[in-house]
C-alpha cells in the first residue's frame, strides 16, 4: 500500500479561499485537487495511494488549538489519513503542547520556517525539535526555497547543524527528522554536501524537474541522492494538492536505477516503520 508522506488539506469551508490565497502568493504553482478531504481521497484512489500523511502549518501564534482540533478529528475518523500536528515557534509552553500532541496520539509535527519567518536554527525551533526528539515525535520541515518567499529559512547547512545538535543533546540514535523536497528545493549541491548520509529522512516531493516548474533535480540526480543517502531513509511524497499524485506515482515507479526492493521501501515500508 503506497503512502504519500506529504499532503495538505483544509477545512471544507475555507479550502477554496485558502488555495486561492496560496496561489496568489506563489503564482508558479498550481493545484491538482481542491484541498479538501474528499478531493485528496479522490486523488488517492486515482493514484493507487492507500494512505496519506497530512501536514498542517501553523503560520501564526495562537493557531494551535484550531489546527490540532481539526487534525485530531481526521485521526479519529479516518483509517486512510494520518494528520500530524502543527505548532508555531512563538507558541507559549511548547513542551506542554508537544506532550499534549503525544498524549493525543499524534505521530509528529510539521514546521515551515519560511511561513513563520524563523530560521531553523533559531532557539525557539531548536526547543521544539528537541522536545519532539525526547517524546518520539517525528518532525517534518520544509527545506530549501519556497516560491512565496525570498529568504531561505531552512537551508541544508542549518538543518544539519540543528539535527546534529539535537541528537547529541537528547541521545536519540534513530532518524526522527524529515527534510522535505529531497532536502532542499533548488539546493541540490548543498544537500549533497550537508545532508546525504546523515541520520534523517528525505522526502521526494517537489523533486522531479520533469513534473513541475518549481524544482530543478533530474531523475538521475534523484536516483543519485537515494543511492548515496540510502533508500531506507527516503519517503515517497507529493506535496498534494501542489503536485498530481498519479503522475508522481507513475513517474517514480518508472525510474531507472532503483531495484524493486528500494522502490517498495520508499513507497510504503519506510513510512510504515516511521509511523508505527
Amino acid at each position: 500500500m503506497i503512502t504519500d508522506f506529504h499532503t495538505h488539506i483544509y477545512p471544507d469551508k475555507i479550502a477554496e479561499k485558502t488555495i486561492s490565497i496560496l496561489k496568489k502568493q506563489a503564482p508558479v504553482v498550481q493545484n491538482f485537487s481542491d484541498g479538501t478531504i474528499s478531493g485528496l481521497r479522490k486523488s488517492m484512489r486515482q493514484s493507487g495511494i492507500g494512505k496519506a500523511v497530512i501536514l498542517p502549518v501553523a503560520t501564526r501564534k495562537g493557531q494551535f488549538d484550531t489546527i490540532n482540533r481539526f487534525a485530531a478529528e481526521i485521526n479519529s475518523s479516518c483509517d486512510d489519513l494520518i494528520s500530524f500536528g502543527g505548532i508555531h515557534p512563538d507558541d507559549d509552553d511548547p513542551e506542554e503542547k508537544l506532550k499534549f500532541l503525544k498524549d493525543s496520539g499524534f505521530r509528529g509535527i510539521k514546521i515551515h520556517p519560511d511561513y513563520t519567518g524563523t530560521f531553523i536554527d533559531d532557539p525557539r525551533y531548536i526547543r521544539i525539535i528537541t522536545g519532539c526528539a525526547r517524546l518520539g515525535l517525528t518532525v517534518v520541515t520544509h527545506a530549501g526555497v519556497d516560491p512565496a518567499f525570498d529568504v531561505i529559512h531552512c537551508p541544508p547547512e542549518k538543518g544539519r547543524a540543528v539535527l546534529d545538535a539535537v541528537m547529541k543533546e537528547t541521545g536519540v540514535k534513530e532518524p526522527f527528522m524529515v527534510f522535505a523536497h529531497l532536502g532542499g528545493i533548488f539546493m541540490h549541491e548543498e544537500v549533497k554536501k550537508h545532508l546525504l548520509g546523515s541520520c534523517c529522512y528525505l522526502d521526494i516531493s517537489c523533486s522531479f524537474a520533469a513534473l513541475g516548474s518549481f524544482c530543478d533535480t533530474t531523475d538521475e540526480q534523484v536516483v543519485g541522492v537515494i543511492k548515496k543517502h540510502g533508500a531506507d531513509k527516503i519517503l515517497f511524497a507529493t506535496d498534494s494538492p501542489w503536485n498530481y499524485q498519479k503522475e508522481y506515482v507513475d513517474h517514480f515507479k518508472a525510474l531507472e536505477g532503483l531495484t524493486d526492493k528500494e522502490k517498495n521501501m520508499i513507497l510504503f515500508s519506510n513510512a510504515e516503520k516511521l509511523l508505527s
